[in-house]
């Protein structure tokens, strides 16, 4: 048997291993049944208010507008924050440890050669990060809320992210909508 032959039917054999995921991707944790609420407005003819409302509501919580779409009722947001003392205790670049670093070395060569260095104080980079990310969907009288956080370390790396669309925020947001709407419809 020549090797051409036997190399190929090796790789058709392992070729036949990959396996499809049993599912599609989903939002784990599932979003909460509150971020699912009623807007109490007609389906159509107030998509535009709700939208306004809810761009009013999330501007006064310090999030940025990113894009709007009013045909399809959708609205994206964002805001990010420092994080003060997230880093990875075993990275050095910011001083982690003594905060003093001693290096040097050693060398015999045509000579002798000795050299000792020292730094002291952080590394180079920016900040670590958490960037919050909220999509509002308006549509039949009906408004949902999906929100994301990622963290990035101080060189830019992403460390974590999750959804985060859970009861507390939901229910928080609900009610400054409720209260919004609210006193929209008194004046």
């Amino acid at each position: 048997m020549k090797a051409i032959p036997l190399s190929i039917t090796c790789l058709l054999a392992l070729a036949g291993c990959q396996t499809v995921p049993d599912r599609l991707p989903q939002a784990e944790p599932a979003p909460a049944a509150a971020c699912y609420f009623p807007t109490g407005q007609s389906a159509s003819d107030e998509t535009l208010s709700v939208l306004t409302e809810s761009i009013d509501v999330l501007e006064a919580w310090g999030f940025s507008l990113e894009t709007t779409d009013t045909e399809l009722g959708l609205v994206s947001a964002s805001r990010e924050r420092e994080l003060i003392g997230y880093y990875d205790r075993y990275d050095y670049d910011y001083g982690y440890g003594s905060g003093f670093r001693l290096f040097g070395g050693f060398g015999i060569g045509r000579g002798v050669g000795i050299g000792v260095g020292g730094s002291f104080g952080p590394g180079f980079g920016q900040q670590p990060i958490e960037v919050e990310r909220v999509s509002l969907l308006a549509r039949d009288g009906h408004l949902r809320i999906s929100r994301d956080i990622r963290r990035f370390d101080h060189l830019g790396d992403l460390r974590e992210s999750y959804s985060a669309s859970n009861d507390d925020f939901c229910g928080r947001f609900q009610d400054a909508f409720s209260s919004s709407v609210t006193l929209q419809g008194a004046s």
